[in-house]
């Protein structure tokens, strides 16, 4: 299991072109490209860029990631954060303010067909178990007027 104690982290003045594997938790707090692997968490600074393959544990999004993202556990974004690109995780938590682009699959299907390699379903197959939006109501209110 992941070490929360042991982080890494890539400065704000810093750019990194590869892949990068870790078991515990890195910050990013400037620039990474390529693709990520993670036993642990991946947090993505506000102010950080993210252009990357990335699949982890746990994905913390305050910046911007521009690429398909896999958390077998939890992906948030908060308010500030910006997404572009897939992405498939158990749970999701999306907190008013944050800026999505791309397709999810969300629930704990989704983490079952990751580790079977399977092909995930697209988020109106999946149950929406696992979703989480600040402030919205599962149901939408019924309009007055149309009755």
């Amino acid at each position: 299991m992941a070490d929360p104690t042991n982080t890494t982290v890539i400065g704000a003045d810093t750019h990194i072109k590869g892949d990068m594997t870790f078991d515990s938790t890195a910050r990013i707090l400037g620039t990474f490209e390529g693709k990520i692997s993670s036993k642990g968490e991946l947090q993505v600074a506000n102010g950080a860029t993210c252009r990357a393959t990335v699949d982890a544990l746990k994905v913390l999004v305050d910046g911007e990631v521009d690429g398909n993202l896999t958390a077998r556990e939890r992906v948030e974004l908060t308010a500030k954060a910006k997404m572009k690109g897939d992405l498939v995780s158990a749970r999701l938590v999306v907190a008013e303010g944050a800026a999505f682009t791309g397709h999810c699959t969300v629930g704990p299907d989704a983490a079952k067909t990751l580790n079977t390699g399977g092909t995930a379903a697209s988020m109106s197959e999946t149950k929406p178990a696992g979703l989480v939006g600040a402030g919205q109501n599962p149901r939408p209110p019924e309009n007055p007027l149309r009755k």
